[in-house]
């Protein structure tokens, strides 16, 4: 079994390991790998990366912090299940961001970056040609990244990772009906008014395609009838 690190090479390299746990749990969600409501039991991270559960709880907190983690008084640590109220305003926030961030883009973008974003697109098409269960979320979700980074704000880029990574959590609570396909098929809408330097239309269609992924999530549930709910199978009406 792993040992915990000595806790002089914990306070030497704590805030690395700290990062290690914190991108690992946010990548497994990401990847949806990580279920909401699952218990995260620190003495199992603590073994897997080989620190002391001083450290899992200081990557628990951040988690925390960031809404993908809910720590609860003597229960412990759970994977968050966002609430229909937080899946509204994050995708709000996101239509704000994201509009914006391309409408900007499209002003400044090179054709270097373009091309980079072609090689994503490519990279998209082929993970969902191959149905890679895992490699595919993550590159859908890397695309928004990707158009933050081009514009050369990492603040942006990190803040966009954080609701990416709370959009991952939503689409499995809420069950998410947006296909792949339909996502990268929306991606090469966007790359194509980017190369029309279209900045306006690059925006309306990422609000199109956000608004798309949110419509497409259960999040208007009805109220079962108990009558028929409850009633014993086989009795007639």
């Amino acid at each position: 079994m792993p040992h915990a690190v000595d806790p002089p090479a914990a306070g030497r390299s704590g805030a690395g390991l700290t990062d290690r746990i914190v991108e690992a749990v946010t990548t497994a969600i990401v990847e949806r790998r990580l279920m909401p409501g699952t218990k995260l039991v620190e003495q199992q991270i603590a073994d897997v990366f080989s620190v002391s559960r001083t450290v899992v709880r200081q990557a628990l907190n951040r988690l925390s912090r960031d809404r993908l983690v809910t720590l609860e008084p003597a229960r412990g640590a759970f994977v968050a299940k966002p609430s229909i109220d937080e899946a509204r305003q994050v995708f709000e926030v996101r239509r704000l961001l994201e509009g914006g961030m391309v409408r900007q883009l499209a002003r400044v973008i090179t054709d270097a970056q373009l091309a980079e974003l072609r090689a994503h697109l490519r990279d998209e098409r082929q993970a969902v040609a191959r149905d890679d269960v895992s490699g595919r979320p993550r590159l859908l979700a890397d695309f928004h990244v990707v158009l933050a980074r081009l514009l050369g704000n990492e603040v942006l880029a990190q803040l966009i990772a954080d609701l990416l990574s709370r959009s991952q959590l939503i689409a499995l609570m809420y069950q998410s009906g947006h296909s792949a396909d339909h996502s990268q098929a929306e991606h090469v809408e966007i790359v194509q008014a980017l190369e029309r330097r279209d900045g306006r239309l690059a925006a309306r269609l990422m609000e199109q395609h956000i608004t798309s992924v949110e419509r497409n999530l259960r999040l208007d549930p009805r109220s079962p009838d108990l009558a028929s709910v409850l009633k014993p199978r086989g009795d007639k009406p």
